[in-house]
């Protein structure tokens, strides 16, 4: 990989419809669903990690803990996932080409996956805004962006929605074969104890 790209873990919030349990806290073949993303992140090529902490920050911090991340606050997490995404952005290097977004409830995608996204912007030559995993027929999580073509446009997002407005409809975006992680989230008690949630590769 030679250009910069930058992981981000996006964990600062409330997970209202998990229950009063903060929901990145709850435990997953013994760790912690956001220790999960965590650990993915750091064991792909992707540098630097950052995640971007707001409600039950000082458990996630803990959750967290002897990994080597750079964490950082968000104050504002209560007016929505933009202010995460754009507070998470703002602290990467002015080197950093492109960063993967990770969301804290997936805890089952894998290093393998985000190097193939990386990977899949290098081969491109920069030119696409955005790489997307698709897996049966849907586009999932995590996805990189291009900060070169999506820096303003990122900057300027407001309320409780991602990069996913701005990538509609565009002709630049690069879809590649996901997995089944790519679409499993938490949101609520059931879903982090269905039998059917997919073991990470």
């Amino acid at each position: 990989m030679s250009e910069p790209v930058a992981a981000l873990i996006l964990a600062a919030g409330r997970g209202t419809r998990f229950g009063l349990d903060p929901k990145l806290l709850a435990e997953l073949d013994g760790r912690p669903l956001v220790r999960h993303a965590a650990e993915a992140a750091l064991a792909s090529r992707l540098r630097p990690v950052v995640a971007v902490l707001g409600a039950h920050a000082a458990g996630v911090r803990a959750a967290l803990a002897g990994l080597d991340l750079a964490l950082v606050e968000n104050p504002d997490y209560a007016a929505g996932l933009s202010t995460s995404l754009r507070i998470g952005l703002s602290v990467l290097p002015r080197t950093s080409e492109a960063a993967v977004v990770l969301l804290g409830d997936m805890p089952r995608v894998s290093a393998r996956t985000l190097d193939r996204l990386a990977d899949a912007f290098a081969g491109a030559g920069h030119a696409s805004a955005a790489v997307v995993p698709v897996h049966a027929g849907r586009r999932g999580n995590p996805v990189l962006l291009n900060l070169r073509r999506l820096g303003p446009a990122l900057a300027g997002l407001t309320g409780d929605r991602g990069a996913g407005p701005l990538l509609a409809g565009r002709d630049d975006v690069m879809e590649i074969a996901g997995d089944d992680g790519c679409l499993y989230d938490v949101d609520t008690p059931e879903a982090l104890a269905a039998p059917g949630s997919p073991p990470r590769d």
